[in-house]
C-alpha cells in the first residue's frame, strides 16, 4: 500500500500547478452544473438539483479561481466565463435570486448580472 501512494505521490509532483488547478476548477465546475441540473433535459425536475450544494460548489470555484487567476494564463479567461455562467444559471434557478454581488461567490468575484 505504501507503494501505490509513493507512486500517486511522484505522479502528482511531474504534474504543473496550472494543470492541477485547471483540473480542480474543471471538476468544481462539472459539479456545479450537475448541482443546477444543467445535465438534464429538464433541470428543475432533475434527481440532483440541489441548490445548497451548487451555492457551496461555485463558491468554492470562485475562490479558487480568484486565488489562481495569474498563475492560469491563457486558461483563465475560459475558466472565469464558466464560473460567470454558473452564477447566472444558480440566479436563474433561484426561486427568490440574490441581489447581484451576493450570489455564490460573488464576494471573491464581484456582482454578476
Amino acid at each position: 500500500m505504501n507503494e501505490s501512494l509513493e507512486e500517486n505521490d511522484r505522479d502528482l509532483a511531474s504534474i504543473p500547478s496550472v494543470e492541477v488547478i485547471s483540473r480542480a476548477a474543471v471538476m468544481l465546475m462539472s459539479a456545479s452544473a450537475e448541482r443546477l441540473g444543467l445535465a438534464d433535459a429538464d433541470p428543475e425536475s432533475s434527481p440532483h438539483r440541489d441548490l445548497d450544494e451548487a451555492r457551496r460548489l461555485i463558491t468554492a470555484l470562485a475562490g479558487l479561481v480568484t486565488a489562481s487567476v495569474e498563475y492560469l494564463g491563457p486558461h483563465a479567461g475560459p475558466i472565469r466565463d464558466g464560473l460567470q455562467s454558473l452564477q447566472r444559471a444558480f440566479r436563474e434557478s433561484s426561486a427568490f435570486p440574490d441581489e447581484p454581488g451576493h450570489g455564490p461567490g460573488e464576494k471573491f468575484t464581484g456582482p454578476v448580472y
